[in-house]
């Protein structure tokens, strides 16, 4: 690896004013405010689990904190956008109360909880589905004028396994970007995250073949989030429980930071936040 690079890297984003830089990677933590997510699913229904989840993810030193009410793991079940905004709202304005100067972003594919979310104090928008599943959603990221984070998938939450097939994946992920890029850009909307949305209708080898080639993305010249954290990719190579691949989910994190990623969505923080001093210490330039 050298100092010189082949692709541009649009390195900060206009948070509400606030300019967040990405010349060193940042760490978001994942709050998942659902019963049912894959791996912390029902740990934080109370406030006083959430302020301590939170409390303890800043100590660490996270950068964005990713609130999601509505659990997009493979079968999870469908819920109205009521009950969602109901568990996300409560959550944001608890953390932006006791935290008032957190970065949060709402993880979510539905435009109006969007809107309530940044409504009620969230920064970011971090869409699963790239605008595919509410064709509403461009235009309130538009007229929020918030940051957008822009996730690969075919499918929906329910269906996405089915759809795990290319005939030439990294082109066609990147043919996605680039025309979600130009609808996002037509709208005023220029401070964007790409997510390639490892999971997300890709099989375990595929989600190998992206992180390996997550470099090739570097093209679209935008900051890359990678979220790995104790998915499927780790705990079926390793044939682990899921609570037992905090260490995978370090590696791959590390080979991610090697690969060009500018954001690591984790659930552990300490442990990502340790990666990238290391990796920063190694490749100070990068």
């Amino acid at each position: 690896m050298t100092k010189d690079t082949v692709f541009y890297s649009k390195k900060t984003l206009n948070i509400r004013g606030k300019i967040l830089d990405f010349s060193t990677p940042l760490v978001m933590g994942i709050l998942n405010v659902t019963p049912d997510s894959f791996y912390d699913g029902g740990k934080y229904q109370s406030e006083d689990m959430i302020l301590k989840k939170v409390e303890k993810m800043v100590a660490e030193g996270v950068s964005i904190i990713d609130i999601g009410g509505y659990s997009s793991r493979p079968g999870a079940k469908d819920i109205s956008e009521k009950e969602e905004i109901s568990r996300i709202v409560p959550a944001i304005e608890l953390i932006k109360k006791r935290f008032p100067a957190s970065i949060i972003s709402i993880d979510t594919f539905r435009a109006q909880v969007a809107a309530s979310a940044v409504d009620n104090g969230a920064d970011i928008i971090n869409d699963i589905s790239g605008g595919g599943l509410d064709e509403n959603m461009f235009t309130v990221v538009s007229r929020l004028k918030v940051p957008y984070i822009l996730m690969h998938m075919k499918g929906n939450p329910q269906t996405m396994n089915a759809h795990a097939h290319y005939e030439n994946m990294l082109a066609e992920i990147t043919d996605y970007f680039q025309q979600k890029i130009i609808q996002l850009n037509h709208l005023g909307v220029y401070d964007i995250i790409i997510d390639p949305g490892f999971g997300f209708a890709k099989t375990v080898e595929q989600n190998f073949i992206l992180l390996r080639n997550l470099n090739y993305l570097k093209i679209l010249n935008l900051p890359i989030l990678v979220g790995v954290s104790r998915k499927s990719m780790v705990y079926k190579t390793l044939n682990a429980d899921v609570s037992e691949t905090l260490n995978g989910t370090t590696i791959l994190n590390t080979m991610a930071l090697l690969n060009g990623a500018n954001i690591l969505r984790v659930h552990d923080v300490k442990e990502s936040i340790e990666a990238v001093k290391l990796f920063k210490a190694v490749y100070p330039w990068n």
